[in-house]
Order: structure tokens, then sequence, then C-alpha cells
């Protein structure tokens, strides 16, 4: 199978003689200088990452502009293979917002869901809209939209709420276009495909345990009615334009279609040389896939939604500004992981995890969990672990690869709490205080890092 590229390659020798002892309090600085610079000075992602491979560096005695070179060659990687697929998703999200896309899908559930069936369909629906969609942007997009049905139909709000917040996390956390799981799969060297395939065995089952059951004790500890200075008000400026249904459905699905068909006709015909196989890996290649899904979204989507060719310019424009943040904090986190590649940890943990016999998908979704509580970001809690269990991944097979991947992914989801954005977007949106947040998101997400993580180890012994 062909994998995804590689965020960069590890680069023996090390770029410095240290020893394991002097590289595991490089790394411990390197990492609290992050920590400390987000949490503390609430300085951008970014810029503490970038501080934070300078740090790692300087500790582990290593060169300060061998060190430099290893973080932009991290960093030039990570956009190379992450950069164009952020772009084009959001591009995607952007245009299924803009014309009305997401709103026909929400509303043809809503309509054929009954009062006990609402949570399941705040599921599809958050399941559905989420694929394309960065994780604030859906929330920005759904939460509108749940306190309209909990107000109209007289629902408890967080029975209505927490299913919709849980399929967006699961989607953000696990599953490819979503920066974080793309840069693992980069990290790992693992298949796109395969991971997909996978992820979306794991996704499902979690979903439905942190969404709809979950919920219904979550209303019973936090009942609260919806904020109305949150509810929407109708738009008297509406045109009631909208691409249908179905092919609303067709464009969002396609990217992930064409992906899946890449993955089973490398596992059924596993031969480079035939033509089926050639084409499949063509289409399903990350790239086309979204690409092809966004110049149909163009059609499908824009012009029965009345776009003249400058409004779809205007918006394809307009979705490009707002990911800068996510791309350089994703490019930053590629070059802090080569930053460590490149000094040797990457051969100390797999050194110490012979001596530990610490199983690699444990160990990742562990470091994962850690950087996440100190960070409150899933994103860096997803790159800066995957750098460190890359070197594990060696002598993988596919599959398991890709479990190492939804693991790291899992252990990033691990219970938001105050340092992290959305859990003050849930907060604020919802009208809770802090303790109703952490019963109600924080321990949501904790059971999707945990179920995610028990259904990551089941597979692992099958497939």
């Amino acid at each position: 199978m062909v994998p995804l590229t590689p965020l960069a390659d590890a680069a023996p020798p090390p770029i410095t003689s240290a020893g394991h002892a002097q590289l595991l309090i490089a790394v411990l600085a390197g990492i609290a200088v992050i920590v400390v610079l987000i949490t503390a000075f609430k300085m951008h992602a970014f810029l503490s990452l970038t501080i934070g491979s300078l740090v790692l560096g300087a500790v582990a005695a290593a060169p300060l502009d061998k060190v430099v070179d290893s973080f932009t060659k991290g960093l030039g990687s990570t956009v190379a293979s992450v950069g164009v697929l952020i772009a084009l998703g959001s591009i995607l999200g952007k245009l299924l917002a803009d014309s009305g896309g997401a709103d026909q899908i929400v509303d043809t559930i809503l309509a054929r869901a009954s009062g006990r069936a609402m949570p399941w369909a705040m599921v599809l629906i958050a399941g559905v809209v989420g694929l394309p969609l960065f994780f604030e942007v859906g929330i920005v997009l759904l939460i509108p939209v749940v306190l309209l049905v909990a107000k109209r139909g007289n629902h408890s709000l967080m029975r209505i709420g927490v299913p919709a917040l849980a399929g967006l996390s699961v989607m953000h956390g696990l599953i490819p276009p979503h920066p974080g799981p793309l840069a693992a799969i980069g990290a790992v060297h693992a298949d796109l495909g395969v991971t997909l395939a996978l992820g979306i065995l794991v996704a499902i089952p979690t979903v439905v345990i942190s969404g709809p059951l979950f919920s219904r004790y979550a209303a019973r500890w936090v009942d609260v009615p919806a904020p109305d200075r949150m509810v929407p008000q109708p738009n008297a400026e509406e045109t009631g334009r909208r691409p249908g249904f179905g092919a609303t459905l067709v464009t969002v699905l396609l990217p992930v279609a064409l992906m899946l068909v890449k993955a089973l006709v490398d596992i059924v015909i596993d031969d480079p040389k035939n033509m089926t196989q050639r084409v499949a890996d063509v289409i399903g290649t990350p790239v086309i896939a979204l690409l092809a899904a966004v110049i149909l979204a163009l059609f499908t989507l824009g012009r029965p939604a009345g776009f003249t060719r400058e409004r779809l310019s205007s918006v394809v424009d307009s979705s490009l500004a707002p990911i800068a943040g996510v791309l350089l904090i994703v490019a930053a986190g590629g070059g802090f992981k080569q930053t460590l590649v490149d000094i040797g940890v990457g051969q100390m943990i797999v050194d110490f995890s012979k001596h530990w016999s610490i199983p690699a998908l444990v160990l990742g979704w562990l470091i994962a969990v850690a950087i996440r509580l100190a960070t409150g970001s899933a994103t860096v809690a997803t790159v800066s672990a995957a750098g460190l269990v890359a070197p594990l991944a060696s002598g993988m097979s596919s599959s398991h690869t890709a479990l190492l991947v939804l693991a790291v992914g899992a252990g990033s989801l691990f219970f938001s709490h105050v340092n992290d954005a959305g859990f003050w977007l849930v907060k604020e949106y919802f009208g809770l205080n802090v303790g109703q947040t952490v019963k109600t998101w924080s321990l949501m997400e904790t059971i999707i890092s945990v179920v995610a993580f028990v259904l990551v180890l089941l597979l692992s012994l099958i497939v």
C-alpha cells in the first residue's frame, strides 16, 4: 500500500551526542516550555512550539544551527504533506456552510426524527457535517441548530447537545482529513485508507456511547434551558435557495468514498502494476479525493444556491484566511517532532519501551493524554505524541500502524478543561458554569478517549 507522504524521514545519526538521561531532561524541558507559554502566558501555540523546539535542542546540547535546520525541515515537510489537504477541507467546509448545504442536511434529518430519535439524529448530523469541517467551525455551525431544536421541541439541552458535540469531537480526533489525524498518519507513515476504514469502525460505537447514551445521564446532572441570548433569530434576507439534500450528501461523502475505494482495491488486488489499482491509487489519493469534492461542490452547492462566479471566488478566498493559525500550529508541531527525531529521542523511546515492556499503542495513548492535559490542544497532543512514538511503528503491519494513529488520536481528546478553547466555547454557547461544563463536556471527552482506546486495543487483537 502507498502511505501518505511522511512528515519527515528520520535523520541518523543524531545531531547531538547526549545520553538518554540528558535527552529525557531536554524533552521534559521542551514540553514544559510549550505548556507554560500556552497556559500561563497565553502565547500562540505556533510561537510556543517554535520556542519549545529551540529549548529542546539547547538542553540536548545540539548545535543551534542544526536545531533550526531540523525544525524548518519538519515544518516544511508537514506543510507539504498536510497543508494542501487542510486548505481543500476548509474550502469544502465553507462552501457547505455558505450555500446552505449544511442547513439542508440538518433540516432534512430533523424533519424525519421523532422526539426519542432526536439525540441519534443530532449524532448523524454532527457526523456528516463534521467530516469536512474543523471542530471550531462545526461548533459554530451546529450549536445554533442544537439550541433551536431544544427550544422549539422542548427537549433537554444536554440530551440534544451532547450527542452533537460527541459526533464533532470524534470526527476531529479520529477521522482524516482533520489536521491532527493527518499529521499523525504522516508521522508514523500510516496508510490513510486503512486508517480511515479502521477509524470509522472505532468512531461509530464511540459516538454511540459518548453521545446518545451518555447524554441521558448528562441531562439529569445538568438540567438547563437553552439560553435565549444564543438562540438564532430568523434572517429576513434569507433567499431560501439551497442545494438539494442528495447532492449535498454525495459531495460531502465523495472524498471518504474515494479513499475507501483505494483501500479496498489495495487489499483485494495488491498488484501495483494492475491498471485498476493504479487508477484507484490516483483517485483515492487524499489531495485528488478532496480536490474532486471541492470541484463538485462548486456545481452541486454553489450553483443551486445562486452563487455567481465572483461569489464563489469570494467564498474560496474567505475560507483560507481562518486556517492560517491551524496550519501554522500543525506545521510547528511537525518541526518540533522533527527536532525530537534528529536529536535521537525516537531511539531513546524505543530503548525505554523495550525495558518497560509498554506496548506502542498504550505508550502513544498515554503520551497524547499527558500533552493534552498540559496544553489543552488536541492537535498539539496528536502531532507531538505521534512524533515521539513514530520509531515504534517500524516493522508494524499497515493495520497496526493505523491503530497507533487512532490510539494517539484517542489520547488527544482526554478530559478537555480550562486550558482548552473548546471548553469555553461550549460553556458560553450553552450558558453553563465551569462545574456544569466539566460534568458534561469534559466528562464526555474523557469517555470518547477511553472508549476509543479500548476499541483500538480490541481491534489490535483481531487485525
